[in-house]
């Protein structure tokens, strides 16, 4: 019989062979320590592996196994399924690839083929978090609103549910959830005028089971339940007219102890709260974790974070579920640790805040009040009539980037973000909503900073760890200061590791107890998902997504010394011998003629820029790479880019029209601003010697001195 067992156990290892993900084995996935089966790893989402053939006595002997390269730098945000030595990930325009895990080689690719035309309405680029997987299927959301069933072996197309109204804004980049034979699935859109819901589909037929949404629409049109009911008495104004928000993007989290699914709402929308709900009210649900019955979507409870949201503070990263001592009693807790800037451990069974501290800088407001649960807001922050420097900024003091808890030592590893934001109230009159361009109800400018000391501000002033956190003390136990922000999310495993990747392309091995660097490995590009760790034939494997791309990277406006290599999986192990192919500097053409137009006219270029083509292209025009940079367009480009621009010559490969806001004037307005900073990289470049030097140590000098009086006054 033993003899049978490992027979089978053994085929099952074979690529192309491997046992169903059933209840049962997600159930005891946390002690399945050769594989990664689920987003988390486990349905307590904890991105903790139990593994430790890699611990950190050994940790300078890792090297690359292997790599396998995409078609595509549109960024990479997945995190990859590793069932029986196969890896299972995405990529951008929700591509799914299943690859053997030992190896690298494919085994196949699936391409849901979605219209290009629906990148507008991905707020941050056309990526992707990964999939799900229940039995002998896999499941992929989409960024035009698709759930699809995928056969595991084969990757075809099993079924495919249309989650979303075609007609509004809505998109997918959040992995499904998979438990009871159910597949959750949210979606984003709140700035472009939608209102949230989670849904439950039946994993084998992708028949509908039930919607939960999170906000209250037109009471005129009736509630759908009482809970939406109860939300509505918190609302004022008409604020269905701008959708409210309020997306479940990204954390679902099932939990089989006391059979609940929890939920991370997102921000409302717009984000102004004096546009979305003039009057006052908290705004239920938004920035809230609300609990949910998994069979039928009914309300159980809720804690908001942050009521009345007015700085797109989500509640939709991710979310752990640990059983911790707290006050002399064994607790089963969510961890969360949100864009607000707080460390939140809320009660499972009731939702109860046992806990909120701050984890990063944070200014909108001083503490919780542990009577009432809610935070106190300090005053002047919430920008009401004029403009504050807050923290954390929209962007959060923690995104989407994984966070990884160590059971073992109750100790959280958050990749922080310490960065503010100066928000610019736009009044109530003045505002105008835009169904199909961001709309947060206040000003998207880079006026507070002047340009040329844009790209110094960005080096100096947000400052960015991996922070480690004691989750049963409240309070920091070390952090490792990165040089730039936006770094990738995080695994922790059982050999004292922590294990991350950053904005500058070197992938980490940290001591879990101590912050100290071990190993680095230079990646050639941005490493923003959080790594996995699995187990083939004995050997422990860590792999993690490698390319830039996203909110931040796009829109910060960061420039890169090197060129952008196609997104790549990477896999680890001990003496790997696997190298890289060499990356050369990219080419830079000789920008065109300047425009023979008015200052006045550049500058009105500079601000639509700024509005509509920033969060993608970059701040001053300085792009990230992972879309182009539009100081460095071919000839053909600028020969063509009101065609481009106005009318969609592309919009088939993914760049939208914005003849909806723009007419000929303006874009050519835009055109001669790109071209005027083309100019100004032109030049720099062509400096050298001591006087380029000089001057650089110099601009240099002085941004440091503006990050730090910045910092000084908002602290």
């Amino acid at each position: 019989m033993r003899l049978f067992f490992g027979i089978a156990l053994s085929l099952l290892a074979l690529p192309g062979l491997s046992a169903p993900v059933s209840p049962e084995r997600l159930l005891a996935a946390d002690s399945d320590e050769n594989n990664w089966l689920s987003h988390g790893r486990s349905y307590k989402e904890q991105r903790f592996s139990p593994l430790k053939q890699i611990r950190d006595d050994n940790a300078n002997q890792l090297g690359l196994a292997w790599y396998f390269e995409t078609d595509t730098h549109l960024g990479l945000e997945t995190t990859p399924l590793v069932i029986d030595g196969i890896m299972y990930f995405t990529g951008a325009w929700s591509m799914a690839y299943a690859i053997d895990a030992k190896t690298g080689e494919m085994l196949w690719k699936f391409d849901p083929e979605v219209p290009r035309e629906k990148s507008i309405t991905a707020c941050c680029g056309v990526v992707n978090r990964g999939l799900a997987a229940w039995e002998d299927t896999l499941f992929l959301g989409t960024v035009d609103g698709r759930l699809i069933a995928i056969d595991q072996a084969t990757g075809k197309r099993l079924w495919s549910a249309q989650t979303t109204d075609p007609k509004q804004a809505y998109s997918i980049t959040g992995a499904p959830r998979v438990a009871k034979g159910l597949v959750f699935i949210g979606n984003g859109g709140s700035e472009f005028g939608t209102r949230g819901y989670v849904s439950a589909y039946d994993a084998d037929t992708g028949e509908m089971r039930w919607r939960w949404y999170t906000i209250p629409g037109n009471p005129a049109d009736g509630f759908e339940n009482a809970a939406m009911e109860e939300a509505a008495k918190t609302w004022n104004g008409q604020w269905w007219q701008y959708g409210g928000g309020g997306t479940v993007w990204d954390a679902i989290v099932y939990d089989p102890e006391l059979d609940q699914l929890y939920i991370g709402v997102g921000n409302g929308a717009p984000h102004n709260r004096r546009i979305r709900s003039p009057g006052g009210g908290d705004n239920l649900y938004l920035s809230s974790v609300v609990a949910l019955d998994p069979d039928t979507g009914h309300y159980i409870w809720h804690y908001q974070e942050v009521p009345a949201d007015n700085w797109d503070y989500t509640a939709s990263q991710q979310i752990t579920l640990a059983e911790i001592e707290w006050q002399g009693e064994t607790r089963k807790v969510i961890v969360h640790a949100p864009k607000a800037g707080f460390v939140y451990l809320i009660e499972r069974q009731s939702g109860e805040l046992l806990s909120a501290e701050p984890f990063t800088t944070v200014t909108w407001a001083s503490h919780y009040d542990m009577t009432t649960g809610r935070p106190v807001e300090n005053k002047g922050q919430d920008y009401d009539g004029k403009p504050a420097m807050v923290y954390p900024s929209a962007i959060g003091g923690h995104n989407w980037q994984p966070m990884a808890y160590n059971p073992n030592t109750r100790m959280l590893y958050i990749p922080e973000l310490d960065m503010g934001m100066l928000f610019d109230e736009i009044k109530a009159p003045d505002y105008k909503h835009l169904k199909r361009h961001f709309n947060t109800g206040y000003k998207l400018s880079q006026d507070a900073m002047a340009q040329p000391m844009t790209q110094g501000i960005l080096k100096h002033f947000p400052k960015s760890h991996l922070l480690a956190w004691d989750v049963e003390k409240a309070e920091i136990a070390w952090k490792l200061p990165h040089p730039y922000i936006h770094n990738g999310g995080v695994l922790a495993t059982a050999g004292n590791l922590v294990f991350q990747g950053t904005s500058d392309g070197r992938f980490l091995a940290v001591s879990a107890d101590k912050g100290e660097i071990l190993w680095s490995f230079d990646a050639q590009n941005s490493i923003l998902p959080g790594p996995v760790s699995y187990s083939v034939d004995g050997e422990q494997y860590i792999a993690v997504g490698v390319g830039r791309g996203g909110a931040l990277t796009m829109n910060t406006g960061k420039s890169y010394p090197t060129g952008n290599p196609n997104n790549r999986i990477m896999a680890f192990k001990l003496n790997g011998s696997a190298a890289l192919p060499p990356v050369s500097k990219p080419e830079r053409p000789v920008p065109p003629p300047r425009m023979e137009i008015s200052a006045e006219r550049i500058e009105n270029g500079r601000r639509l820029f700024d509005r509509f083509c920033a969060r993608c292209h970059g701040a001053t025009a300085v792009g990230d790479g992972s879309i182009p940079d539009m100081r460095y367009l071919a000839p053909v480009w600028h020969d063509n880019f009101e065609a481009v621009v106005l009318h969609g010559l592309m919009e088939k490969a993914g760049m939208p029209r914005f003849d909806d806001v723009l007419n000929a004037e303006q874009v050519e307005n835009i055109h001669a601003y790109i071209i005027e900073r083309a100019h100004e990289d032109y030049a720099l470049r062509q400096q050298s010697g001591w006087w380029a030097e000089l001057k650089s140590t110099a601009t240099d000098l002085m941004t440091r001195v503006i990050a730090w009086f910045i910092r000084l006054t908002t602290s």
